[in-house]
């Protein structure tokens, strides 16, 4: 057998297994992973999304917000976004009007876990925790 028909057939075995698993990162494997689990890249759990597991979703009620951010300050996957301090929407309730303090901006359910946190440490119970299930997306 020559060697271009071995390397055609490794190639179509290749895009073969690229089709089903349709482009998906391949895990590293134990044997891959630096001893110790050592961060050599840092900011690299940008690439690891783990809020699909969750089974409990933090929903906003921005008419009891007051935008003191305990909920930021303690979520401990940095899950809650900051709004921008030019929002349009300051001088609504929920949104501050101070000139150099931004405000809620929701939640990165990529990375949210559910653990509730911030809704049981919100002062103003702006913060509610239903289950997964309810939501379509």
């Amino acid at each position: 057998m020559s060697n271009e028909s071995e390397e055609a057939k490794k190639e179509e075995a290749a895009k073969s297994q690229e089709a089903k698993g349709q482009g998906e990162k391949k895990l590293k494997g134990w044997k891959d992973i630096p001893i110790g689990g050592k961060i050599l890249e840092p900011g690299n759990s940008v690439g690891y999304k783990t809020g699909a597991w969750r089974t409990f979703r933090p929903v906003h009620k921005p008419e009891l917000c007051t935008n003191c951010m305990i909920c930021w300050m303690l979520c401990p996957d940095s899950a809650i976004k900051v709004g921008g301090v030019n929002d349009p929407n300051k001088g609504h309730k929920g949104v501050s009007d101070k000139p150099n303090l931004g405000n809620f901006g929701g939640f990165n359910l990529d990375f949210c876990k559910g653990c509730g946190i911030c809704a049981s440490e919100c002062p103003f119970k702006a913060i509610e925790m239903h289950e997964e299930n309810e939501f379509k997306d």
